[in-house]
């Protein structure tokens, strides 16, 4: 049985306005926040210098961003003292929520005039070292602190229905239901440049500057791109997969707990790992126990997340000319491949994105494999009919970041992560203190399910 509780409708006024903010019902709003997610571009002004926009298509489904969020299962069973049969019951309890504000505009109609969308789970908020044992003389390896988190994304007001406390109210509505699933701290991400954004998170609703991570973005091109050097790239076993990031990365920033769920989800293509040629791994995968007892000079691991299922993007406004010109570089590559000529992909009609996550490596020649990693991502990305572009996103200071081929008109330099304390007592993640004034680390997780 599956049991999902909508909490009671709240009337709430702002600026004049009688505002009400309730839980998302795909059968009654879906329609109403495709029309509401169409009018609202990406962006802080929806155009850049040149005119365009990047508009996104969420294929239908409103929840696509969070619906594969993780789940919490609970299992309930009747006294074995109850004279009742004992039955078994099912009880999913969703750890995600869909919030929509809606404004009368008629005796008996109303309109949905925003959107908010969030998630809770655990991450790993930093490390601290076990009391050593009496036969390590070196000390025990760190072990994570994780913290429960709540992630709010998809903030989506009408464009005639701003600056009237709508989006502080949405925003106010989901911390309560993150509070209510037990999260200590809630983060958002948003352009660096985005002052509308920020000023809501920052400047109203208490949220602080966090991280500032980059988001990279390749074109996927009409010729192969070739591995470079002498690198072999394998695909690894989910199992070995899950082992290696929970042995070797468990300790970075927003790493999920539910790791498993993340790698064994059908949108995950699968995790690589390229490894120079000629060692005993690019001769046979012996298992990641192997592997890590005797690992090559350098190496490097990434998953892969196909996005394009998810949602699609569209570049809008582009001059004529500009469009004539991407599609001359596509037809030089499709006819001369060999000369492997950059080319730009039509991003001007609906496309769909592959991101790589959990990128992480070791050795001096990492960078280099990293680039190999991405080599073969923009491959897999090639036989892939309207996937244009692999994109990934890491920390500012990601020691890999020199290895991931990116074009910057595409990219994003300087994305902008905030974050806000809502919990007054610390859980599992008080043997860290206040997460909110921690240090920027190397490298953070980005969690494919909510790109």
């Amino acid at each position: 049985m599956v049991v999902v509780v909508a909490p009671e409708e709240e009337e709430e006024r702002a600026a004049g306005l009688a505002v009400m903010i309730r839980e998302y019902e795909a059968g009654r709003d879906r329609e109403a926040v495709e029309n509401l997610e169409r009018m609202c571009e990406v962006g802080p002004s929806g155009a850049d210098s040149s005119g365009m926009s990047l508009f996104t298509d969420l294929l239908g489904d409103p929840l696509c961003r969070v619906r594969h969020s993780p789940n919490f299962l609970m299992l309930v069973r009747p006294s074995p003292s109850s004279v009742s049969p004992v039955l078994l019951v099912f009880v999913i309890e969703l750890h995600w929520s869909v919030q929509v504000a809606e404004i009368a505009i008629g005796p008996e109609s109303r309109e949905i005039v925003g959107v908010i969308r969030g998630c809770v789970k655990f991450v790993t908020c930093g490390t601290k070292k076990p009391r050593r044992a009496a036969d390590d003389l070196d000390g025990a390896s760190p072990v994570s602190i994780y913290a429960k988190v709540a992630y709010l994304l998809g903030l989506r007001v009408s464009p005639f229905h701003r600056r009237k406390g709508i989006g502080l109210k949405l925003v106010q509505r989901m911390e309560e239901w993150c509070k209510e699933k037990g999260a200590e701290y809630a983060y958002m991400a948003t352009e660096k440049d985005n002052e509308p954004s920020i000023q809501l998170f920052t400047g109203r609703c208490g949220y602080s500057k966090f991280r500032t991570p980059a988001i990279l973005v390749q074109p996927v091109f009409a010729h192969r791109l070739p591995l470079p050097g002498a690198s072999v790239v394998l695909p690894l076993p989910t199992a070995d997969a899950e082992a290696l990031y929970r042995r070797r990365f468990a300790g970075i920033e927003f790493f999920p707990r539910d790791i498993d769920a993340v790698l064994r989800n059908p949108l995950s293509l699968g995790t690589f790992l390229a490894v120079p040629g000629g060692c005993a791994a690019a001769a046979r995968w012996q298992g990641v126990e192997a592997f890590l007892a005797a690992p090559p000079p350098a190496w490097a691991v990434a998953s892969v997340w196909n996005s394009k299922a998810l949602f699609r993007l569209e570049v809008r406004g582009a001059a004529r000319w500009r469009r004539a010109l991407a599609q001359a570089t596509r037809t030089i590559d499709r006819a001369l491949p060999w000369l492997r000529i950059p080319s730009v992909p039509d991003l001007f009609s609906p496309f769909g994105l592959y991101l790589v996550y959990g990128l992480a490596g070791d050795g001096s020649a990492a960078p280099s494999l990293t680039r190999a990693l991405f080599h073969h991502a923009h491959n897999m990305a090639r036989a892939d009919a309207g996937c244009r572009v692999v994109a990934a996103e890491v920390a500012a200071c990601e020691p890999l970041r020199l290895g991931i081929p990116h074009w910057r008109r595409l990219s994003c330099a300087e994305d902008l992560w905030c974050v806000k304390r809502l919990a007054g007592e610390y859980g599992e993640g008080g043997a860290l203190g206040d997460w909110t004034k921690a240090p920027p680390p190397a490298s953070i997780f980005v969690d494919p399910r909510e790109f």
